[in-house]
């Protein structure tokens, strides 16, 4: 259906058309930032020296890349040779052969934005790291294999050629021509006139964002697929699937001796310590952040000192920490009398620790009720800054625990809300009772409103006008009636409340208003009078009774 031959031979095809340089040197960790200066390739292993990271880590991008169908070593013509355009005069870093550009961006519309290769954006660096990972080199031609040896090379040849020849192969784009096609992997209806992506070895068609790795579940960069069981695999998955590969230089295991170790393949030489590189194969080590490390090389770079003696705690000994602080089992003593503190209560003040005994002598805080410490577990009662045991903290008088209740502190003791009212509370002076509100104040006495009524009529006095006698406090009327003198003439109480001025004469006594001529009922305060019997006359009222 592609119209073309592959043929079986890698080392058939131009050496000039199949080099790639990669621009590894100074590129930045995309995940360390600003604290890896760069990446620096391991001698074998695929990662960073600077920051550990691996290579694909790294902002590691390549130069102009030749044609998908020559990196893996195929040749032949056909429509999936064809390019109509040449993709990056269109801003693209490639393109799918054998379209015309209205094409090419219907199906670039039906992937995700990450996976259009546009120049200068992050879809150009994917593409970049995505050919990396699916298409690693070292599986596709025996050059770039540094660690194959030579007993093995027939191995090698013979694998590839069987791949390129069964397996492997590159999608092609094209028109859905036929109703009742469905997708090859999500198994939805494909559109009639839409485009979708023919995998010619399965005789299958796929969404294009349906076009995937099976492992991964990544998109089939520049569509090269590999067939493993009529299922579509990247071409790494599908070498692993066949041949055990190296977690350490991430080449392909030909030889039949190598060594398995945490669920991972290793070439026997490349089994080693992640910091120094000294083999471990037959040797103690330490798995760190899914690497291996030896017992030295680990003690050294990840083993914390003891905070008592300064010495590494190594992998042997137990690492017993608090608070970012570490110790050896022997050394985690009281720094007061040096007793073990291993499954024992302990306190820690200015970075010291100390057995509960010495903490509490030097460092714990006291009641303020009986004077003793507090010990761990204890209940603590505070107030603003004093605090007691819970049995200490009662009223000064009745001695019963406050607990949650509510008190009342006074000076420097504290009564519950009873006992309080009973020794300082106001009371009525009338009916010795507590008032709680609206008191009156009489002679610097309080009184209940209620209270405070006239000692003869009991009629409240709360806002009236009132006097006193002999200490009692009386309305204006009982008092007149009471104890006011009364005016001769109209025969009422000369009180004096509100200012009333009266006049005496003798025994007798008027209201200023009833002093009076009794004849001519001029007033006759300021002047003369005369008595007549019970009468007060003026003097010209006496002259006319004197001359009738």
């Amino acid at each position: 259906m592609n119209g073309y031959r592959r043929r079986a031979s890698v080392d058939s095809v131009d050496k000039k058309s199949v080099q790639i340089t990669d621009l590894e040197d100074g590129q930045p960790c995309l995940q360390c930032g600003e604290t890896c200066p760069g990446f620096s390739p391991h001698t074998w292993r695929k990662n960073c020296t600077s920051c550990k990271c691996p290579k694909e880590a790294h902002d590691v991008c390549h130069e102009e890349w030749v044609s998908v169908r020559a990196r893996l070593g195929l040749k032949g013509d056909g429509p999936n040779n064809y390019i109509g355009f040449e993709p990056r005069e269109r801003g693209l870093a490639w393109a799918p052969p054998g379209l015309p550009p209205n094409k090419v961006e219907e199906y670039f519309s039906m992937l995700p934005e990450i996976s259009v290769p546009r120049l200068g954006t992050p879809g150009e660096r994917h593409r970049d790291r995505q050919l990396a990972t699916q298409l690693p080199k070292q599986d596709l031609a025996r050059a770039y294999c540094r660690h194959l040896d030579s007993q093995h090379a027939a191995s090698a040849d013979d694998f590839m050629a069987a791949r390129n020849e069964i397996a492997l192969d590159i999608g092609s784009v094209q028109d859905v021509v036929e109703r009742g096609h469905e997708c090859g992997v999500c198994h939805e209806p494909l559109k009639y006139g839409s485009i979708a992506v023919m995998a010619s070895k399965l005789g299958v068609l796929y969404h294009p964002a349906c076009f995937q790795c099976a492992h991964c579940h990544e998109l089939l960069v520049d569509l090269a697929y590999c067939v493993h069981d009529d299922i579509l695999y990247c071409e790494r998955h599908y070498a692993e699937r066949l041949k055990p590969r190296c977690a350490a230089c991430d080449e392909l295991i030909f030889s039949g001796e190598y060594t398995k170790a945490m669920n991972k393949d290793w070439h026997s030489g490349h089994f080693c310590c992640w910091q120094c590189d000294e083999s471990l194969t037959g040797q103690r080590y330490v798995l760190r952040d899914e690497h291996p490390y030896c017992i030295k090389c680990y003690e050294s770079v990840f083993a914390n000192g003891c905070e008592e003696c300064s010495k590494i705690i190594g992998i042997d000994s137990k690492d017993l920490s608090y608070k970012d602080k570490h110790w050896h089992e022997a050394c985690f003593l009281c720094n007061k009398c040096r007793v073990s503190l291993v499954d024992k209560q302990f306190g820690s003040k200015v970075d010291k620790i100390y057995c509960g005994n010495c903490y509490d002598a030097q460092f714990a805080s006291r009641c303020d009720g009986c004077g003793e410490i507090f010990r761990a577990g204890t209940k603590k009662m505070e107030y603003k800054t004093r605090q007691w045991h819970e049995k200490c903290f009662c009223c000064v008088v009745c001695k019963n625990p406050i607990g949650t209740k509510s008190f009342i502190p006074r000076e420097q003791e504290i009564y519950c809300a009873g006992c309080y009212e009973d020794k300082f509370a106001t009371r009525c002076v009338k009916c010795n009772k507590i008032i709680t509100s609206g008191g009156v104040t009489y002679k610097n006495e309080p009184w209940h409103r209620d209270c405070f009524t006239c000692s003869h009529c009991n009629n409240s006095l709360a806002g009236q006008r009132f006097t006193s006698r002999d200490d009692k406090p009386y309305c204006a009327e009982c008092f007149g009636e009471l104890f006011a003198k009364r005016c001769t003439a109209c025969t009422k109480p000369i009180t004096g409340i509100g200012g009333t001025r009266f006049i005496s004469f003798e025994d007798r006594h008027w209201h200023n208003d009833c002093f009076i001529c009794a004849g001519c009922t001029t007033s006759l305060v300021g002047r003369g009078f005369i008595t007549d019997g019970d009468d007060i006359i003026c003097p010209e009222c006496a002259k006319q009774k004197l001359s009738e």
